[in-house]
């Protein structure tokens, strides 16, 4: 009775040599299996679009200058009410543009700096803006602003009052553009799995960036053009 325990002792150290190896392959395959799947490459996807602008702010500033303040305003006043005929003559409504307080500049000399005193001593500007979601007209508008200084308005040109052009209906291309983007990516993605002789699958990790509206020229800023690049992980099989 004794030999019968000390005989299955061998029997149970190689079953038990046979299971540990066993259990060994099978910790060992899993890991193989988890570091395959964290195997992965990182892509970066661009998409691009011209879209027109639709909104254009203007802002026609004008001037008058003289030594009367009182008569100065009185002349603001006046080229204001052309200005503003001038635009809805044009079609556009009275909630479409707004006049700003007036900037008044003393040309006559200060302080200790003894000089001639101007033929005209003060300059007072303002400015009507227009907004509009009118785009063409605006621009129509400011072609024919001539007009204006046929009528005795001394319009004033300058970088500080340049035509400002807007897009604002980003929500109505995201989508498309995000789309786009992302089979950028998955191409950039699906050639280097090509040329390493892998595969690409699913998609690890996303990160959409940031969406820019920029002129598409120095020329025409009319025309916006709408920029957004994604990084994508996809997983290598």
């Amino acid at each position: 009775m004794s030999d019968a325990p000390r005989s299955s002792l061998p029997v149970l150290g190689v079953l038990l040599a046979v299971g540990l190896t066993a259990s060994g392959w099978l910790v060992g395959s899993a890991i193989r299996h988890f570091k395959d799947a964290e195997r992965y490459v990182s892509v970066k996807g661009l998409a691009e679009r011209e879209v027109a602008a639709n909104l254009a702010i203007w802002p026609v500033v004008f001037s008058v200058s003289g030594n009367d303040l009182s008569d100065l305003q009185t002349r603001l006043e006046q080229d204001a009410a052309k200005i503003e005929a001038f635009l809805r003559g044009r079609g556009f409504g009275e909630a479409e543009f707004s006049l700003s307080a007036p900037r008044v500049t003393d040309n006559a000399p200060s302080g200790s700096w003894e000089g001639r005193m101007p033929t005209e001593r003060y300059q007072v500007e303002t400015t009507v803006t227009l907004r509009t979601i009118r785009v063409d007209e605006a621009r129509a508008a400011m072609e024919a602003s001539g007009e204006l200084v046929r009528a005795g308005v001394r319009l004033l040109r300058s970088w500080e009052y340049n035509t400002q052009y807007f897009f604002t209906d980003l929500e109505s291309v995201k989508p498309e553009m995000i789309a786009a983007a992302t089979r950028d990516a998955r191409r950039a993605a699906e050639k280097f799995a090509q040329d390493s002789g892998a595969g690409i699958g699913g998609i690890r990790r996303a990160t959409q960036g940031y969406f820019s509206i920029e002129d598409r020229d120095p020329f025409s800023p009319e025309w916006k053009k709408i920029r957004v690049v994604t990084s994508i992980d996809y997983f290598v099989e």
